[in-house]
């Protein structure tokens, strides 16, 4: 009984996880720009990580194994908006993005005033 229960819990994991994963995927080839698709790529890959981790523990039922798990989700948690972070200001500087799509330009002032001293 417990191993339906578990196999289904397991299932359930892998199916949204999965889903979280392919809308993360879905939205780095439609989104119109850089900082949408950066949001795209982080926001729902970090869910479907953890979904698609906890099914792993759930099936191989070991606790062994959880904190290295845990240790892999919080490895994501840590570096995906580091990384997101650091190609949006990238992509700002190297002006590949859509203007039109920024509600709020706060870094305009930044980068012009660093590009001002520059030369």
């Amino acid at each position: 009984m417990w191993e339906m229960i578990r196999d289904i819990a397991t299932a359930i994991c892998l199916v949204v996880g999965s889903l979280m994963s392919f809308a993360a995927a879905l939205g780095m080839l439609r989104f119109p720009d850089l900082l949408s698709r950066m949001h795209a790529a982080t926001k729902p890959q970090v869910l479907g990580l953890l979904l698609l981790l906890m099914a792993v523990a759930l099936q191989t039922g070991s606790w062994a194994t959880v904190p290295i798990l845990i240790f892999a989700w919080l490895l994501q948690l840590v570096t995906a908006p580091v990384s997101a972070h650091m190609v949006s200001r990238a992509g700002y500087r190297t002006r590949h993005l859509n203007r039109e799509t920024l509600e709020r330009d706060e870094l305009d002032a930044v980068v012009a005033a660093h590009s001002d001293r520059e030369d």
